[in-house]
């Protein structure tokens, strides 16, 4: 039984145009699905990642409309690593972001940027054994695309709080001190931790929680494997793109672990994927109420690709 890396990564914004502007034009990313949070139904729910929705690509928002600006702090993730293929695709980000209004400051194969609500990435030169994750964009050459999430970096609580779950019950190796990496059949995820006393607080611009991915037929094993570990893991959610279960872990991140099915496609054919508003089941009573509540949202994938 293996976690094959990353599943989803879920972020808070406070305003959802800007949030499908920056990331379904400037990065490039096809919006796949359009629905809302299963908890807060008034609330969007957006997905982003390459052309299929592919587990390892996936970064979502919840929109809580004008949400205060937030701050990453000890036992929160505070720096999300996406994939290109080169350093050439540094160079071509970084005149993209300046060209948009961003900026970003280049590093030793990497380039680093924060987004309009200050949630900071850094674009790095992706694992060779992690398959491209590529989305269409047509200002945006393939050879350029951003290639899937790599990595993560969260601020420590103690640099030990949380090894022997990471080691002993989810499978990650040990790099080096607080470095580790999470090693699938299919995709590798770095995970690491930096040292700060600095308190956060949830806002906009911060991460909500990080998903890893499980076959189908282990999850239920997964939720037993790490209550045996002492964690307090909720009961199986279907989430109807995934099933999930949920546990806040000791540095006080809040991990769950979702199935690859049924996938973003089920409700949705896969040449359309977010130019619709789904609907969890339980809130499709709440349609007409929430369309009229929602800031409506157009999926430019679908202008572009009639322009196309």
């Amino acid at each position: 039984m293996k976690l094959d890396g990353m599943h989803h990564i879920t972020m808070i914004t406070g305003d959802a145009e800007r949030n499908v502007d920056f990331y379904a034009d400037v990065l490039g990313l096809r919006l796949v699905k359009k629905t809302v949070n299963f908890d807060a139904p008034e609330a969007y729910h957006l997905y982003f990642g390459d052309e299929a929705g592919s587990p390892g690509s996936i970064l979502t928002w919840f929109e809580f409309a004008g949400a205060h600006r937030g701050r990453a702090g000890a036992g929160m993730i505070h720096t999300i690593q996406l994939g290109v293929g080169t350093e050439a695709s540094l160079d071509f980000w970084a005149e993209r972001l300046a060209a948009k209004g961003y900026a970003s400051e280049r590093g030793e194969r990497s380039l680093s940027f924060e987004d309009y609500d200050g949630l900071r990435f850094e674009l790095v030169v992706a694992d060779g054994a992690n398959p491209p994750l590529r989305a269409w964009h047509p200002e945006v050459p393939a050879e350029h695309a951003i290639l899937g999430v790599e990595g993560a970096r969260a601020y420590a609580r103690g640099a030990e709080a949380d090894r022997d779950l990471l080691i002993g019950t989810l499978g990650f190796d040990e790099l080096s001190d607080g470095e580790y990496r999470l090693a699938g059949d299919t995709r590798r995820f770095r995970w690491g931790y930096d040292t700060s006393s600095q308190r956060g607080f949830p806002g906009a611009g911060t991460v909500h929680h990080i998903a890893w991915h499980s076959a189908d037929e282990d999850h239920v094993a997964w939720q037993e494997q790490v209550a045996q570990a002492g964690m307090h893991v909720t009961p199986v959610i279907d989430r109807d793109y995934f099933l999930s279960i949920y546990f806040r872990q000791p540095q006080g991140i809040l991990f769950e672990i979702a199935t690859t099915s049924p996938g973003f496609a089920v409700d949705e054919d896969p040449e359309h994927l977010g130019e619709e508003l789904r609907l969890p089941k339980q809130h499709e009573h709440l349609r007409s109420k929430l369309e009229r509540q929602l800031t409506p949202l157009t999926n430019p994938r679908g202008v572009s690709r009639q322009e196309a």
